[in-house]
């Protein structure tokens, strides 16, 4: 029965979701970070909120992203919606298969491959960093590139994480931030004081695009 909700789900969730995300309005600051990244010669480690899976998935489509997706039934409906938006899959979770899922992220992203996580997946607390990010910038010698994104107008589910569904049409503000390096001989210390980085930075960044959606607080 599960695998075929879960069938269901990707079934019905794929047209939905490219049918929608084809009708937002960008507003997009902070582009020229990640074009600096990608001229180095490196890849970026996408950093961002579990409940803005939606927008930030379909706004870096079919990049061949790989993303840590959970081993659960959400995880599974989520990487078969994703994998069709040309994203790649490594399995597991800060709860179950982290290392394994981690170590093939190093791998892909030595094979050329930008990486992605949802900082505070799969189950929360929101807004908490987990640092399967930092560990993974100091591995492979990628900065983290956090982001956020924000629509004008937008459902929000009541999941742990305030999942946000932007609403058709609407006025959608990508921020996205400062790359982060990590060193390679940083100690959990100081891993912990990058971890806190970077979730200040996505606060910061959160701020700049509701910033970004106020036309009184843009205009000249």
């Amino acid at each position: 029965m599960k695998r075929l909700q879960v069938a269901l789900i990707a079934a019905l969730g794929y047209p939905l979701i490219a049918a929608l995300g084809c009708t937002l309005r960008w507003r997009v600051e902070g582009r020229h970070y990640l074009d600096e990244i990608m001229a180095s010669g490196r890849q970026p480690i996408f950093a961002f909120w579990h409940g803005r899976i939606l927008a930030g998935a379909y706004f870096f489509r079919h990049r061949g992203i790989v993303v840590m997706t959970s081993e659960n039934f959400d995880g599974e409906w989520i990487a078969r919606i994703i994998e069709r938006f040309g994203y790649r899959t490594a399995r597991g979770s800060t709860s179950r298969g982290a290392r394994h899922a981690l170590h093939r992220l190093a791998r892909e992203m030595a094979e050329g491959r930008a990486a992605a996580f949802t900082l505070d997946g799969p189950r929360g607390p929101a807004y908490r960093a987990q640092p399967g990010a930092v560990w993974l910038a100091k591995v492979t010698g990628n900065p983290v590139l956090p982001f956020h994104v924000e629509a004008a107008r937008h459902w929000t589910l009541g999941s742990w994480d305030g999942a946000q569904i932007p609403k058709p049409f609407s006025v959608t503000a990508l921020a996205i931030g400062l790359p982060i390096e990590i060193a390679r001989d940083a100690d959990d210390r100081v891993i912990e004081t990058n971890r806190q980085q970077v979730e200040r930075s996505l606060a910061s960044l959160r701020a700049r695009a509701l910033t970004m959606l106020d036309t009184r607080a843009t205009a000249p």
